[in-house]
């Protein structure tokens, strides 16, 4: 990934070269030594550094980091933990994590999963051996290099010898991955947890999905300190040695000298499943095509359990593997179900994953008709409409970003990235015009918008050009792609509102902020006359809200801006035709707009960990005519990408869990889980929602209940587990356009999606 707008050029003397990734607590880039040696380094995100629990965090990472450097870890080159920005640079392992091996490839089997198993097991010998604990051994912090698996992240680590650093409130971890004293006593966590933790893993290779998965973290959880693992599908020859990793006890579990000893014994192949087994399954991200069985339902409250009358299971006899290397079957016993009130939603990037909806599981029925009738079957295709699939590369052919695309009868107008717009025909893809961005793009911002003449996008202003303003809003002539006039744009919308839309189309007219964000600018869309300024509110920074008719300023103090806290977001209603400001409504803050139900203007409050996002709780609706604000408490965090269509909330979590929020009273209306982690959406269309990611995977679900109609394959290489990305999906008549990574977009059929490959 290429960098961006905002990003160093260089890190303690490393010169970048590209983004590897980011998260909650910091970003990874791509840097060289003097002598070219690749190194990847770990940039702590500038608001966590005055934070003394996270520097603290940190310097533990470093430290554990260092300690474990070796053959099965990525060693550790420099850090600077007391800097202003505390980094961390270590070797830049070449390869993909496990979690994409299996999304993109399937499960493992036969000798590829004993290496794997092997040098995990090498790995956690290594790391054991100098007294730290890892705790959070997960598909995503194992890269699959060409020498074998590498352990990384130590974030969340710990020596044995130290005291363990937990946030208040929280239990850190990732819960299908975490051994049951991690969910339940933190601090005690030794070793073997991250056995327990090996044996989930090698359950996710070989079967695609995680012995405990459930339809929420809370029941994965409870799963994980009460019930048995689910094991059916996993190889005879290895479910020995995953059962015996699996207890849980840490006690009745191997050591991680013991476990390699087991695992060097298996035959080369491992063989496969029994009679009763169920056949190796795919993961979820390999699903496609298929309808759910039952519909996910929330998590039920966990019921009590006497501790002196649970049940227990008997000890069994020895297991020998085909090697004739036995195997004890550990006692189980069920402890006390405390978890449902330990755990809770977490967001700390960076080594501390939160607890997310949806775990790794997901079950899928067989229905393989890919032809399936949706309501919108009456709905015409564009005349001589064909599947289609393009690339749209703008000025700067080194930065592939994402387009986002709005339909004005048969005709697409695009943008984002390096292209400021471009005409695409909806029935074969074909470009009509584009027009070019030559600066490095800000992440999240697209397409303005269209009226029906003009087209409105962004233009960054190329870095050896400083004479330009740095952000522009354009505007093109819809039929020919001629620039019709441009002006300079500011760029607070994202502290104020916690979306990337610094400008707006409102009829036939564009709204936008000036320079130097000080006042709202409307212009006649087409001829770029100005109609009205109207200047923010003393001492605020203001941006655009557009809700369906309607036009408000939301409008945050400058202290609460500059310190990215906004926490008392007012809204003022907007008269379109003149600007004028009307009387001011508090809001109970941080929360980000989402649409109008019932002539209500809806937002989402944000719940906050520390600096950090952790999801939204809360759901304020604002009238306009009286200016009453009502607030309605959700059930629990929901974490994800929010969305709102047809007047009902929708939060998409990072591993594929859809959640249908009712916006008068807050409740639930269904939940589903999908096999489309980090999806945007929802985009409601051809009788159904659709929620799609980077990767191009689509998911079209019924919006009456969220049965899913079908599911597609993934179309490009991008990133999965996004958050907060806007929808991508456009509907044209019964066409599905989907926007995908590196700036491609793909369109078909509704009744005919893209078949399993």
């Amino acid at each position: 990934m290429s960098l961006r707008g905002g990003d160093p050029a260089e890190i303690g003397g490393y010169p970048l070269e590209a983004r590897l990734g980011s998260g909650g607590m910091g970003t990874v880039f791509l840097a060289r030594t003097s002598s070219g040696r690749p190194v990847a380094i770990k940039l702590i995100h500038q608001q966590f550094a005055a934070d003394d629990e996270f520097r603290i965090r940190f310097r533990q990472e470093v430290a554990a980091a260092r300690r474990v450097s070796g053959a099965f870890t990525a060693a550790v080159v420099d850090a600077a933990p007391e800097a202003d920005q505390p980094w961390m640079a270590t070797a830049y392992i070449e390869g993909h994590t496990l979690a994409q091996r299996i999304a993109t490839e399937g499960p493992l089997n036969g000798a590829e999963l004993r290496k794997l198993a092997i040098g995990l097991a090498e790995a956690l010998r290594d790391i054991h051996r100098v007294g730290v604990v890892h705790r959070d051994l997960k598909p995503s912090n194992v890269v699959l290099s060409p020498e074998g698996p590498r352990v990384i992240d130590f974030g969340i680590s710990r020596a044995v010898d130290q005291q363990t650093l937990t946030m208040t409130g929280r239990v850190i971890g990732t819960p299908p991955f975490m051994s049951p004293e991690q969910l339940q006593a933190p601090r005690g966590v030794g070793p073997r947890s991250d056995v327990f933790s090996l044996g989930t893993l090698l359950v996710y290779a070989s079967t695609g999905h995680g012995p405990f998965d459930a339809d929420s973290p809370y029941m994965t959880a409870y799963q994980v300190v009460h019930e048995e693992p689910s094991l059916g599908v996993v190889p005879v020859t290895l479910r020995a040695v995953v059962e015996s990793c699996l207890a849980k006890e840490p006690e009745g579990r191997p050591s991680a000298d013991e476990l390699l000893v087991l695992l060097r014994d298996l035959p080369a192949d491992l063989g496969g499943t029994d009679t009763n087994g169920a056949g190796a399954g795919r993961t979820r991200d390999m699903i496609t095509q298929h309808h759910f069985a039952t519909p996910a339902t929330p998590a039920p409250t966990v019921p009590p359990t006497d501790p002196l009358t649970a049940p227990t299971t008997a000890p069994a006899g020895p297991d020998t593997g085909s090697t004739g290397v036995p195997i004890a079957r550990r006692l189980r016993r069920r402890w006390r179900p405390v978890v449902a009130a330990a755990v809770a939603v977490a967001a700390i990037g960076g080594g501390a994953t939160a607890l997310k909806a949806g775990g790794f599981g997901g079950s899928s029925g067989g229905h393989k008709d890919h032809s399936v009738a949706v309501p919108g079957a009456a709905l015409p295709l564009p005349d001589g409409f064909e599947p289609w699939r393009k690339t749209v590369l703008g000025g700067r052919k080194d930065i592939p970003d994402e387009l986002r695309c709005v339909a004005r009868d048969d005709a697409l107008f695009c943008g984002g990235g390096g292209v400021v717009a471009t005409r695409i025909r909806a029935r074969d893809g074909s470009r009509v015009w584009t027009a070019n961005s030559p600066g490095v793009p800000v992440e999240g911002m697209h397409l303005v918008g269209a009226t029906d003449d003009t087209v409105l996008g962004y233009r960054f202003a190329a870095q050896n050009d400083p004479q330009a303003s740095p952000r522009e809003v354009v505007a093109i002539d819809a039929n020919n792609g001629r620039e019709l006039w441009s002006a300079p744009s500011g760029g607070q919308s994202q502290a104020v509102t916690g979306r990337s839309q610094d400008a707006l189309v409102a009829g036939s007219a564009v709204v936008t902020v000036n320079a130097s964000n000080s006042r709202f600018e409307a212009r006649e869309a087409h001829s770029g006359n100005v109609t009205w300024t109207t200047p923010f509110p003393a001492g605020t920074q203001c941006a655009p809200v557009g809700v369906g008719p309607r036009l408000f300023a939301m409008c945050a103090t400058n202290a609460e801006v500059n310190a990215l806290e906004v926490s008392h977001p007012t809204l003022y209603p907007v008269d379109r035709a003149s600007g004028t400001l009307g009387r001011p409504i508090a809001v109970n803050g941080p929360a980000v707009p989402m649409g109008v139900a019932d002539g209500r203007l809806v937002l989402l409050q944000e719940h906050m960990e520390g600096p950090a996002l952790a999801g939204y709780d809360g759901v304020a609706r604002v009238d306009p005519a009286s200016r009453k604000v009502t607030y309605s408490r959700l059930a629990r965090t929901y974490a994800g990408t929010p969305g709102m269509a047809d007047g009902t909330l929708y939060v998409s979590g990072q591993t594929g869990l859809v959640t249908a929020l009712d916006p008068g009273t807050g409740r639930q209306r269904w939940a589903r889980q999908t096999s489309v982690e980090g999806a945007s959406g929802p985009v409601s269309g051809a009788g159904a929602l659709y929620f799609s990611s980077a990767t191009g995977r689509v998911v079209a679900l019924s919006p009456y209940d969220g049965k899913p109609l079908w599911t597609t394959d993934p179309q490009a290489d991008g990133l999965t587990g996004e958050q907060g990305a806007s929808p991508r999906v456009t509907v044209v008549g019964r066409a599905v356009v989907v926007a995908a990574a590196k700036n491609s977009l793909f369109a078909f059929d509704a009744l005919k999606p893209p078949k399993a490959g």
